[in-house]
């Protein structure tokens, strides 16, 4: 049996009813909206323009440097330092001098170079087993030691007689300096007996003898003091005096002041030494003390001078380039005992044409790069000329001369 279904009229499906529609509402387009970075951009640009506007009209300015013509001028004159003088006087070329004083002392020890020969000497008890009366012997009489060395004694000496007891004769005796006849170490001779060459071949050689109880001592070579030696000394120690009292007075009169060697006065106020010429010693001591005293002038005094002189003798519409000065002076005549020096000054120094900084400034004022390096080329007192604007592209030099600034260069 056959089923019979109800014939329902068909709903428009999705593709016919898309079909159907018109094509505008199938691609309908999204809403668009401006994305915030490209606000940013724009923001950041107004900022720019604005920075380069601001940088433009605050901090635009000029730097133009300029070298004028210089000349280099050169003159001599005698200057006077005077001791009597307080203060300069330009007009009569005198400059005031001061004293410095320093006193220095030294002491050291030196060798002596000299040398002696000594002779031995000693003490010998002189017996006189001859007879009970005394026994004369001059001075200089000879004295012989077993071993044959030669002595004598410096003065006359009298032996004195010997005596008896029980009935035996004890001998007259005596001590006596001898001296030995010849230098040298070989006389220093331990002790021993001594004869009298003088009574040989008579009763008196055998009676008359000598004894030494001790060595002779001192032969030799010994140092000594020479009077070359004490002049040495004196002559090393003035000479380190000298340079160290130097080397204060330099210190205590600073860089501001000038100290000549021919107006430095030194004087020995003390030389002294323990020992005289001809003392024996190996070594001795020797003291100096000396009294320092210069004139000496004030540098910035010489430098006035050449100022006061220069600007007697510069045009009107040049000007002194002062770090230019030089000076070289040398003393001509020097008279400490009246506090005098003349000194020969010889002053070299730079002038140049005088600039009118304000009026160059507002002929500057406004013009471009080229006119301004133009302008500056046909200032026939400039040599050359540097300009630099800022910032970078800035064409012009600023309407503002306060803006503009001019350096002189000299160097």
């Amino acid at each position: 049996m056959k089923k019979i279904f109800d014939i329902i009229p068909p709903k428009e499906n999705n593709l016919d009813n898309s079909l159907s529609k018109p094509k505008k509402e199938l691609f309908k387009p999204e809403k668009k909206h401006i994305s915030f970075p490209k606000k940013k951009y724009v923001f950041l640009l107004f900022i720019f323009v604005f920075s380069g506007i601001f940088i433009h009209f605050t901090f635009s300015k000029a730097e133009i440097k300029i070298w004028p013509e210089t000349e280099l001028l050169s003159f001599e004159d005698e200057i006077i330092v005077s001791l009597e003088a307080t203060k300069s006087n330009f007009s009569e070329n005198i400059i005031p001098g001061e004293i410095i004083e320093e006193e220095k002392e030294m002491s050291q020890q030196f060798p002596a170079t000299g040398s002696v020969s000594k002779k031995a000497r000693g003490i010998i008890q002189v017996y006189n087993a001859y007879s009970t009366s005394s026994q004369v012997l001059v001075a200089r009489t000879r004295f012989v030691s077993a071993s044959g060395k030669l002595f004598r004694i410096p003065e006359k000496i009298t032996i004195p007689g010997g005596h008896y007891e029980k009935g035996r004769l004890i001998p007259g005796q005596i001590d006596v300096e001898v001296i030995a006849d010849q230098p040298g170490e070989d006389y220093n001779i331990e002790p021993t007996t001594f004869s009298i060459p003088g009574f040989a071949g008579h009763a008196k050689f055998t009676f008359f003898y000598a004894k030494s109880f001790s060595p002779m001592t001192g032969g030799g070579t010994v140092a000594r003091v020479t009077q070359s030696d004490l002049e040495n000394a004196e002559k090393v120690l003035l000479d380190n005096l000298e340079k160290e009292a130097r080397e204060s007075l330099l210190v205590k009169a600073g860089e501001d002041f000038v100290l000549l060697d021919e107006c430095l006065k030194q004087e020995v106020e003390e030389s002294s030494s323990l020992v005289e010429e001809g003392t024996e010693a190996d070594n001795f001591n020797y003291k100096l003390r000396i009294k320092s005293s210069a004139l000496v002038f004030k540098k910035e005094d010489l430098k006035d001078f050449a100022k006061d002189y220069i600007s007697s003798q510069i045009e009107k519409d040049k000007k002194l380039y002062e770090e230019s000065i030089e000076t070289n002076y040398s003393s001509k005549k020097i008279d400490l005992e009246s506090g005098k020096i003349n000194l020969l000054l010889e002053f070299s120094y730079k002038i140049y044409p005088y600039v009118d900084v304000l009026s160059l400034k507002r002929a500057l004022s406004n013009k471009s790069f080229n006119e301004a390096k133009i302008l500056l080329e046909n200032q026939s007192e400039i040599t050359s000329s540097q300009i630099e604007l800022y910032p970078f592209w800035l064409k012009k030099v600023p309407e503002d001369i306060e803006r503009v600034n001019i350096e002189i260069k000299l160097d």
